[in-house]
């Protein structure tokens, strides 16, 4: 074990425990008041008034909700298989909570009344941003068997949608912390926090890996414009369409707990973790004691604020376009960027390189990123076929749109009715 990961596994039962519990405590609080935010800034851009009656500036609405939806009664479909029905919500709920054990808050500080130091992290891992993204993958297997167990076919159409988009934007999200791995020199997250100190912020000159985990992380919790296992529009509800009272305010408390974890992610690898942006950092003080909880929690708030102003701005996507959007833009546009980072860092290391010449390079890479990323994808024109005719989207006896290449009938064809013979015509 290196020595900075020497202060771990050390503490007293006691203090294990506070700090679970704390940990725990922070999060639902956090729960509650990112609804009210959320509800307040979308109604600011809808010039709306939002929440504002229970308690001040409405901030218990939240709280009164959430008792509102556990009272209400709970419905099981006849249909649903009781037992998986049950445990999805529980699944999904678990992993978003275990994903902070290893989530660092603040440096080592002494507990007030006692003689014991311990640091602001539960506890850390060789490969604590391994055991993150695993969490988070094992979370989304509630999400699929909720799907599953419900017996409706909207809420399996939700369910295979998360599996799918989980497994494209995982991909897009571990791909671009790989240049955080090769400049931090490790995966443990208080040691890429101690990374930063000594060089600089790596969102700066990893630029490219900060936007693709920025678009990754949305796509990664579901949320606007990439909620598309909950499209209510095309799913009802999605993947949750058949639950109700605690077993629906489990997914949603799992949604809300994933927006900060992926956040809390984001803030530890790209911005610096717990230490005081600048020019906060000039004060010596900055980064003792307990004030980097509150640098900590102001730049995580700072990605919660991003969500909230993509969901009031963004319309939702195609399910065609959202999944090219993973594998032809992001996961290409990573792979290209993490060979471009592993070439400087071996020059770097054989014979130094000048770091101007490095940003200047990353900035050049990052606008043609980007210029590749709005160009439009060529066509070729399509050649009639065969079947173009034989194509009946009645044929099933339901109406189907026509796949890619495909076009309808000119003329559909007229059922014709025998006339109904009455008194008068029998006469």
């Amino acid at each position: 074990m290196s020595e900075d990961l020497s202060a771990f596994g050390i503490d007293p039962w006691w203090v294990i425990v506070l700090k679970a519990v704390l940990v725990f405590g922070v999060l639902v609080v956090l729960t509650l008041f990112n609804i009210w935010f959320e509800r307040r800034v979308v109604a600011r851009m809808q010039h709306r008034i939002g929440p504002n009656v229970h308690g001040p500036f409405g901030l218990l609405q939240s709280l009164a909700d959430g008792i509102k939806l556990a009272l209400k009664e709970d419905i099981v479909p006849k249909a649903a298989d009781k037992v998986v029905y049950v445990v999805a919500p529980i699944i999904a709920t678990i992993p978003a909570f275990i994903a902070w054990a290893v989530v660092p808050l603040g440096p080592v500080v002494h507990i007030p009344f006692t003689d014991v130091s311990t640091p602001l992290q539960l506890t850390d891992l060789p490969v604590g941003v391994l055991f993150i993204l695993a969490s988070a993958s094992i979370g989304i297997y509630g999400i699929v068997l909720g799907g599953w167990s419900s017996g409706s076919t909207y809420a399996l159409l939700g369910g295979l949608r998360s599996s799918a988009q989980v497994i494209s934007y995982e991909v897009a999200m571990g791909l671009s912390l790989v240049a955080v791995f090769m400049y931090a020199g490790s995966m443990s997250m208080s040691q890429i926090v101690n990374a930063q100190a000594v060089d600089m912020w790596f969102a700066l000159p990893l630029l490219p890996s900060f936007l693709i985990y920025m678009v990754a992380m949305v796509g990664e919790t579901n949320r606007a414009p990439f909620d598309l296992p909950e499209a209510e529009g095309e799913l009802v509800g999605g993947f949750h369409t058949e639950y109700s009272s605690l077993k629906f305010a489990l997914f949603f408390l799992a949604e809300y707990v994933n927006m900060v974890t992926v956040s809390a992610l984001a803030t530890t690898m790209f911005l610096g973790g717990w230490r005081a942006p600048w020019p906060l950092s000039l004060w010596d003080g900055a980064n003792e004691g307990f004030w980097p909880v509150l640098w900590f929690l102001g730049k995580v708030m700072g990605f919660i604020f991003v969500f909230i102003w993509l969901r009031g701005t963004l319309p939702r996507l195609r399910y065609d376009q959202f999944m090219a959007f993973g594998w032809k833009k992001l996961i290409p546009g990573a792979l290209i960027w993490i060979i471009a980072v592993a070439v400087v860092r071996q020059v770097r290391l054989q014979g130094g390189i000048d770091t101007r010449a490095v940003m200047i390079g990353a900035g050049a890479l990052v606008a043609i990123l980007l210029v590749l990323a709005l160009l439009p994808e060529r066509r070729g024109v399509e050649q009639p076929s065969d079947d173009d005719t034989d194509f009946d989207a009645f044929g099933g006896g339901y109406p189907v749109p026509p796949m890619p290449g495909q076009r309808l009938a000119d003329e559909r064809a007229v059922i014709t009715v025998p006339p109904v013979r009455t008194e008068d015509s029998r006469g």
